[in-house]
């Protein structure tokens, strides 16, 4: 079956083309290059197309035979999302409103939507299941809602099958050093990380060091990669054996605070991280962490290759093998979603 991975040209989207390959499906990526990377695409056709281009994803949709779409496609930094929230909605609801109308002229049924945790806005609870209020506190987070919304309504009209997945902090690169995380500017703690010890940073700057945890420092919940594409086709396949409609958080359950994940930066590279500790931010949560056990029971989902060590190793070559083509400047939001 021809699967339609939109942003396939993105991190976590080059990973799960990869896996639908591996697993006998075709994935056909499209992108349209304004943050993905034409190298990523290396398991499929490859579409250049802005999915506010409606005529064109028509005839997308005439030229292949597409069975199933796993949409990754949108604007995610939530910091800009603050300041440009018009271009988050327009390209993140708008566009995939457009997605959603030319799968339904197809009759094209089924779709796997990345989704994110910042749905729920500030946590009422550490340990976090799909039952918490979702109350987000930014554009990004309220732009993925307003998706989840839209393919529940689809759904009850016009027989939309789907599967929206909430990330917590992905992270993690190819094992094979095929695939791995290129933002520019980046904003993830890991990569962050290894980037200040290999020099390319001056200093990673660590936004609160107060925090009520056991070394004062965020404790987020780290999700490979590479589990996460394992994730999206379990849960295509899950849709295709008729399984209903439902979002799902993707996490491991396990929280490690910011100064752990530095020390496993540091045993992963044996060299220092040079850190600059600065005041909490607005919104920053001291622990976030899923609670990922339906995915568990719905998909037959654990995480394989999330443990710290594993991630943080796995990042660390990826750089190592590409840094002269990662032009690295430190975001605002790198400890969390």
């Amino acid at each position: 079956m021809q699967v339609l991975v939109t942003g396939g040209a993105g991190y976590i989207g080059s990973h799960t083309a990869k896996a639908l390959a591996r697993a006998g499906f075709e994935p056909i990526v499209l992108d349209n290059l304004s943050r993905g990377h034409r190298a990523a695409v290396r398991w499929g056709p490859f579409v250049e197309l802005d999915l506010a281009n409606r005529g064109e994803l028509r005839a997308l949709f005439q030229k292949y035979r597409i069975g199933a779409v796993i949409h990754f496609a949108a604007f995610i930094a939530v910091g800009e999302s603050m300041y440009a929230p018009a271009d988050y909605f327009r390209n993140n609801v708008v566009n995939t409103m457009n997605l959603l109308d030319a799968m339904g002229e197809a009759g094209v049924q089924r779709i796997v939507f990345s989704s994110t945790a910042a749905v729920y806005g500030n946590p009422l609870q550490s340990l976090m299941a799909e039952e918490h209020p979702t109350l987000p506190v930014n554009p990004y987070g309220e732009s993925k809602l307003m998706v989840e919304r839209l393919l529940g309504w689809y759904g009850k009209a016009y027989g939309l099958e789907w599967t929206a997945l909430r990330y917590f902090n992905a992270a993690g690169a190819d094992a094979e050093g095929e695939a791995g995380e290129m933002h520019h500017p980046e904003t993830h703690l890991i990569p962050l990380a290894v980037a200040a010890a290999h020099g390319d940073l001056p200093e990673l700057k660590v936004f609160g060091s107060d925090y009520d945890t056991a070394d004062g420092t965020a404790i987020r919940d780290y999700i490979h990669v590479s589990d996460l594409a394992t994730a999206h086709l379990k849960a295509l396949e899950r849709l295709a054996r008729g399984g209903s409609s439902l979002a799902l958080n993707l996490g491991t359950g396990q929280g490690h605070s910011v100064h752990e994940v530095i020390a496993a930066v540091q045993r992963a590279g044996g060299r220092t991280v040079p850190v600059r500790h600065c005041p909490r931010r607005a919104g920053d949560a001291a622990v976030l962490v899923a609670d990922a056990s339906r995915a568990h029971r719905e998909l037959g989902f654990r995480p394989q290759h999330s443990s710290l060590d594993a991630i943080v190793q796995s990042a660390w070559q990826w750089y190592s093998l590409n840094f002269d083509r990662m032009p690295v400047v430190q975001g605002a939001s790198e400890q969390s979603l």
